[in-house]
């Protein structure tokens, strides 16, 4: 185990995080000693178009994974249009290596519940929704008693803090779909109906929730709002890069001695996370990672000193995604690892567009071929053909993302796939688990 340098541990800006060891984090007394709810006081006295400002000053980008500006995003609700307003919360955090909105719900839910009355406040909207998976019980049962706190002590609900404004909260649980996570299936969810994703244009930002305006945001987005609400644009731009601004929670996961969640202000590289993380487990040396969970493109140990953020992770050709950061050494092999990943994304798939749904199935049983010692190498060619049919062709991301790991894999690791095909490493699969690989 190796003991971080001080410039290393500077690199750590608990801000979102700050609270999650503090005794009873999760209960609104806790919350209220240690900064909670200043925020809100401070919002309601301002004009809601200047809190969109405040938040576009500040560089806020969504934490959901694709890093739209926030700012940018409220600013697109039309005003004076007569209808409702929604803010929906995308609190469905399911995919492979992803844990960092669930501690942060667990931990500090009143920071999400905060942001979301100042967000909503902010888009002029008087209900608001926390969509949540399905799976995470103990998470939900925290968030629904914060939202119970925050009503009883007026947070929520009728003129707050007798500001004049009004808004009701509702914490909803799905059925624990990872399409779900997308944000139009996720509307459609809410509405009562199957979760899939729909055609856009419209976008929910004039025909979301009840074909009404609709903002939604991801967990790490909103409960950054009241930090920035109290600390001011240039206080948050004080962390990160001038592109990527604040700090991130990086959820280090796989072959480190100390896996765990790591807020660091955002151009942090994974050799400092590592070395933060008391490094690589012993008699394991850094093969491959992903820099924002499985969805994203496979980077390679040169890659190491790359920044995480938007950008950076960019120009290496991934994705910084949901920084849901999965370390593999050299005693992992990443054609399982993309098998085992992509098999998740074939069940995954919610059946709407041809491209995914017969893409994945198909792809599954080229990789249970190569897996048992049965491939050819023509396989590696028809793997590639159908990622280009998919990537851009799918209905939603969960295609694109579905292909990251493939055509990344067979980038940096195509000779682990001849060492297969070739029969220099043997079968990992059995002729049992290759029924229908044909």
């Amino acid at each position: 185990m190796t003991t971080p340098r001080p410039e290393t541990v500077a690199k750590l800006t608990p801000v979102l995080t700050k609270r999650w060891l503090s005794p009873d984090a999760w209960r609104i007394g806790t919350y209220e000693q240690l900064d909670g709810y200043a925020a809100l006081r401070k919002a309601l006295k301002a004009h809601p178009d200047d809190l969109i400002q405040l938040i576009k000053d500040s560089g806020l980008r969504g934490r959901g994974g694709a890093g739209f500006p926030t700012g940018l995003k409220w600013g697109f609700i039309p005003q004076g249009d007569g209808k409702p307003h929604y803010l929906v919360v995308n609190a469905d955090e399911g995919e492979p290596g992803t844990c960092k909105d669930l501690p942060l719900m667990t931990h500090d839910p009143h920071a999400l519940v905060e942001g979301v009355i100042i967000a909503s406040y902010a888009i002029r909207a008087a209900r608001a929704y926390i969509y949540i998976r399905g799976e995470a019980v103990h998470a939900a049962r925290r968030l629904r008693n914060a939202v119970q706190e925050a009503y009883d002590k007026g947070y929520l609900g009728r003129n707050i803090l007798r500001s004049g404004y009004d808004l009701e909260l509702v914490v909803h649980s799905g059925a624990g779909a990872y399409i779900c996570g997308e944000e139009t299936a996720l509307l459609d969810s809410l509405e009562g109906f199957r979760g899939q994703p729909r055609l856009r244009p419209p976008f929910p930002a004039t025909h979301g929730l009840y074909a009404s305006p609709t903002v939604v945001n991801n967990v790490g987005t909103i409960a950054s709002v009241p930090p920035i609400v109290l600390g001011g644009a240039d206080w948050w731009k004080s962390m990160g890069t001038e592109k990527s601004s604040g700090p991130m929670i990086y959820s280090l996961s796989g072959r480190v001695v100390n896996p765990g969640q790591y807020e660091c202000s955002m151009g942090v590289t994974l050799r400092e996370l590592l070395e933060l993380a008391g490094g690589m487990q012993p008699g394991h040396n850094l093969r491959f990672w992903t820099p924002g969970g499985s969805s994203t493109p496979l980077l390679a140990a040169e890659h190491l000193d790359v920044p995480l953020d938007f950008e950076g992770v960019a120009a290496a050709g991934s994705i910084l995604g949901t920084t849901a950061t999965q370390i593999f050494s050299d005693q992992d092999c990443p054609v399982y690892a993309t098998y085992r990943w992509l098999e998740f994304y074939h069940h995954e798939s919610c059946g709407k567009c041809t491209p995914c749904r017969e893409g994945n199935y198909w792809m599954v049983r080229v990789y249970r071929r190569i897996l048992a010692g049965q491939g050819t190498h023509e396989d590696l060619d028809t793997l590639l053909d159908t990622c280009d049919n998919i990537l851009g062709r799918s209905f939603c991301g969960l295609g694109d993302g579905a292909t990251s790991s493939v055509t990344s894999s067979l980038k940096y690791f195509k000779q682990d796939y001849l060492d297969y095909i070739e029969g220099r490493t043997a079968p990992k699969l059995s002729d049992k688990q290759l029924v229908g690989a044909h």
